[in-house]
């Protein structure tokens, strides 16, 4: 013969009863869990998916940014383009004007890449820097105390206090 399992069977109507209530409650709560945790997966994954748009949308934007980032720069250059533009245009033989139009354009130039945060560094008669000068050769020079800069065989250029060229100079002794 079989033994009954069911402990409900085995006790008294009163705890049967209570045990019945109790699955019933525990069936309840696990319900209401398996309830919840549905909500949880849901948010997780949608969550998911807004940081997963926020990155795609933060990549687009960047690569915007990359794409466009000389804009500004370019834009003001443009002047500068058209002045070469027409210089080149103008057949004269009046080297005097050809130079004039030359100074001006130059001038335009400068300060398109001065206001871009581009500086020169290497001037005749400045201490000599490491940091931003590149000694090619030592030279005797009168007038000059020693760790000047005599000559300049070449400009360099600091963009918002970083190096991009170091300026090639003759230093005195």
């Amino acid at each position: 013969m079989m033994e009954n399992t069911n402990p409900a069977a085995a006790a008294s109507p009163e705890e049967a009863d209570a045990v019945e209530r109790s699955i019933e409650t525990l069936t309840r709560q696990l319900g209401e869990a398996e309830a919840k945790l549905a909500e949880m997966r849901d948010t997780v994954l949608r969550e998911r998916a807004e940081i997963d748009n926020q990155r795609k949308r933060l990549q687009r934007e960047l690569e915007q940014a990359r794409k466009f980032a000389n804009e500004k720069l370019l834009a003001e250059l443009l002047p500068v383009l058209d002045n070469l533009e027409r210089g080149l245009a103008v057949e004269t033989t009046d080297a005097a004007a050809l130079r004039g139009g030359i100074e001006l354009t130059l001038r335009e130039f400068a300060r398109v890449i001065d206001a871009n945060g581009l500086k020169a560094v290497g001037a005749v008669g400045e201490a000599f820097d490491p940091e931003v000068h590149q000694a090619m050769t030592m030279v005797d020079a009168p007038g000059h105390d020693a760790g000047r800069i005599v000559t300049v065989m070449q400009k360099g250029y600091v963009l918002n206090e970083r190096l991009l060229r170091p300026a090639l100079v003759t230093v005195s002794r």
